[in-house]
C-alpha cells in the first residue's frame, strides 16, 4: 500500500512517492524492472527521445570519476517512429507513472516528438530535455530566455491534455540566471492554455540536469570522454543543485505555485529532504541508479521517516521549509533569487 506521508501531487500528477527514475539511467522504458520493484516509485522518465534514431556518441562515452560520473552518451535512442511502434503498447502495463522525455534541436523536432507523445493517454506528463550538454547546442534553449520561450510555447499548444514539464540546465547558475530561466518556462511569452486547466508554460520545473564538464588522462594526455567535453552527474553536483531550486523556487516559482522536481546527486534520502527543504515538491535519481538501482526504495522510505520525525503529515509541508539562518543578515529573504 502507498504510504500517504510521501504521497504528492505534481503539477496534477499523482505519484504514490516523490521518487523518480531520471531519463537517460533507467532504459527506454521498464528495463529496470528486472532489478527494482516499480510499483515502490514514484514514476519513470522514458529514455530522451528524438525524432529520427541517434546512435550517439563513440566510446568512451562513461567514464568515472571521483566526484561522480562524466556522461557523453550523446542522445542515443530508436527514434519516435520506433518508440511509438515498439514502447508506446507497453506504457500502460509499467506499474508506475511514465513521463515522456523529449530532446531535439529545434523547435519543429521538439513539437513533432511532443505531440507524438501527447497522444498516449497512459502518458500524463512530458519532460522537455532543453539541457544536454553532449551534443552539439544541446544546451541552447536553456540558455536564452527567448529561444526557450518559443519552443514551451509551440510545444504546449500540442500538448492539450500533458503536462509539461521542462528539465533546465546547470548552467544557469551563471549567465542569466536560472530565474530568469525559469520565468521564460512558465510564463512564456504570446503563451496561452492549450486546454482546460493547462497553464501557458510549464506545469513544473525539473532542475537540473548534469553539469558541462570534462577529464584528461594525464599518461596519454588525452580526454577520457571521445566527445572531449559531457555532463557532470552525482555527489560533486549536488550542492549546485540544490541552490538553483532554492533560486528558483523563492525566484518564481513559490509565487507562481509552479512545482520543482530536484535532479542532480541524490543517492541517500537525505540529498532528497536537502531538495525539499530548498523548495522542491519531488526528486529524480540518476546516477544513484548506477550505484545502486534499488537506492529509491530506500530513499522513500528514509523520506518518510523523517516527515515523521519532523512531525508532518505529508511530505508536502516540508516544501520550501528550510528555516533561516539565525543571523538574519546573513540570509536576507530580498537577496533569494
Amino acid at each position: 500500500m502507498p504510504d500517504p506521508t510521501i504521497s504528492i501531487d505534481l503539477a496534477g500528477v499523482p505519484l504514490r512517492t516523490p521518487v523518480i527514475l531520471a531519463a537517460g539511467t533507467a532504459g527506454t522504458l521498464d528495463e529496470l524492472s528486472d532489478v527494482l520493484d516499480l510499483s515502490r516509485i514514484g514514476g519513470i522518465v522514458t529514455k530522451s527521445i528524438t525524432a529520427e534514431p541517434r546512435e550517439g556518441n563513440a566510446t568512451w562515452r562513461i567514464v568515472p570519476t571521483p566526484h561522480g560520473m562524466l556522461n557523453a552518451v550523446g542522445l542515443a535512442n530508436i527514434g519516435i517512429d520506433a518508440f511509438m511502434k515498439e514502447y508506446a503498447p507497453l506504457v500502460a502495463g509499467v506499474p508506475t507513472t511514465v513521463i515522456g522525455s523529449v530532446s531535439e534541436f529545434s523547435v519543429e523536432g521538439f513539437v513533432k516528438v511532443a505531440a507524438a507523445l501527447g497522444t498516449l493517454e497512459e502518458m500524463p506528463a512530458v519532460e522537455l530535455n532543453v539541457s544536454c550538454p553532449n551534443v552539439k547546442h544541446g544546451c541552447e534553449f536553456a540558455a536564452d530566455p527567448n529561444l526557450l520561450s518559443e519552443l514551451v510555447r509551440e510545444v504546449r499548444a500540442v500538448l492539450p491534455r500533458t503536462r509539461l514539464f521542462v528539465k533546465l540546465s546547470p548552467i544557469a547558475v551563471g549567465g542569466t540566471g536560472i530565474v530568469a530561466i525559469a520565468r521564460a518556462a512558465i510564463e512564456p511569452r504570446g503563451g496561452v492554455p492549450s486546454g482546460p486547466n493547462q497553464r501557458p508554460g510549464a506545469d513544473a520545473l525539473c532542475i537540473a540536469n548534469t553539469m558541462p564538464a570534462m577529464a584528461i588522462d594525464v599518461e596519454t594526455r588525452r580526454p577520457r570522454l571521445s566527445r572531449v567535453t559531457g555532463g557532470l552527474s552525482g555527489p560533486g553536483i549536488h550542492p549546485i543543485a540544490v541552490k538553483l531550486v532554492h533560486d528558483a523556487y523563492y525566484g518564481v516559482c513559490r509565487d507562481t505555485r509552479t512545482p520543482i522536481v530536484g535532479i542532480g546527486g541524490v543517492l541517500h534520502w537525505q540529498d532528497a529532504a536537502e531538495f525539499i527543504l530548498a523548495g522542491a515538491t519531488a526528486v529524480e535519481i540518476g546516477t544513484g541508479l548506477f550505484v545502486d538501482p534499488r537506492c529509491p526504495i530506500r530513499v522513500a522510505d528514509g523520506l518518510a521517516r523523517w516527515t515523521r520525525r519532523q512531525r508532518r503529515k505529508t511530505l508536502s509541508d516540508l516544501v520550501g521549509a528550510m528555516e533561516p539562518p539565525q543571523d538574519p543578515s546573513l540570509g536576507d529573504s530580498s537577496d533569494r533569487g
